[in-house]
């Protein structure tokens, strides 16, 4: 059956007078804020003390916007008779957000969650030079980032945590074994019959 001549023309009028029904809804920015979603990506954050200079980010990064100088430091031997180390240390860490697609790679494979997405979006620059930021302004971000959601109540303990918690432990311990070896049997005597007596 062929369409009714003008029946477009009905249905676009139709649209029009449902929208001019409607209240119109301005956001009024930048006098209020907008309300923003969870997991709005604004701008990226660096918590430098978590960075091992594994390069992964930049290596992963689609647009090669992430820049990255390090040195190696010789680390001396924690115990004698070990040996020395050596480590990587951050000279160097910058994202050019006019380069920035704003994909979140270089957060998802950083093994060590030293890079976190914040919700600021306000970062505009009137010179383009002056979107490459470096570490010093990445950190500043990072305190904007919220806090994570909090985990479910009936979830098991992440390992990590159990892992610190044992690695504690085990520290508490060797430390009180270190302070009974190093009292004189007086001080033990001394301490057991305070025990005895709070008993």
């Amino acid at each position: 059956m062929p369409p009714i001549p003008g029946s477009g023309l009905a249905k676009g009028l139709a649209v029009t007078l449902r929208t001019m029904t409607k209240r119109t809804v301005t956001a009024q920015y930048p006098d209020v804020q907008p309300e923003l979603p969870p997991r709005t990506r604004g701008v990226i954050g660096l918590f430098e003390e978590n960075c091992t200079v594994c390069m992964l980010c930049a290596r992963e990064c689609p647009d090669w916007c992430i820049y990255i100088d390090s040195h190696k430091e010789t680390v001396p031997a924690a115990a004698p008779g070990g040996r020395e180390r050596s480590r990587n240390v951050l000279d160097r860490f910058a994202i050019d957000f006019a380069l920035c697609m704003y994909c979140g790679i270089c957060i998802e494979v950083c093994p060590f969650d030293a890079l976190f997405w914040s919700p600021e979006f306000e970062y505009a620059e009137t010179d383009i030079h002056e979107l490459t930021h470096e570490r010093d302004k990445l950190r500043e971000w990072m305190w904007t980032v919220p806090e994570p959601p909090a985990l479910d109540p009936a979830a098991e303990e992440p390992k990590e945590i159990a892992a610190a918690r044992k690695t504690a432990e085990k520290l508490r311990s060797a430390q009180e074994a270190e302070q009974a070896a190093e009292r004189t049997p007086e001080q033990a005597a001394e301490q057991d019959v305070e025990k005895g007596g709070q008993e």
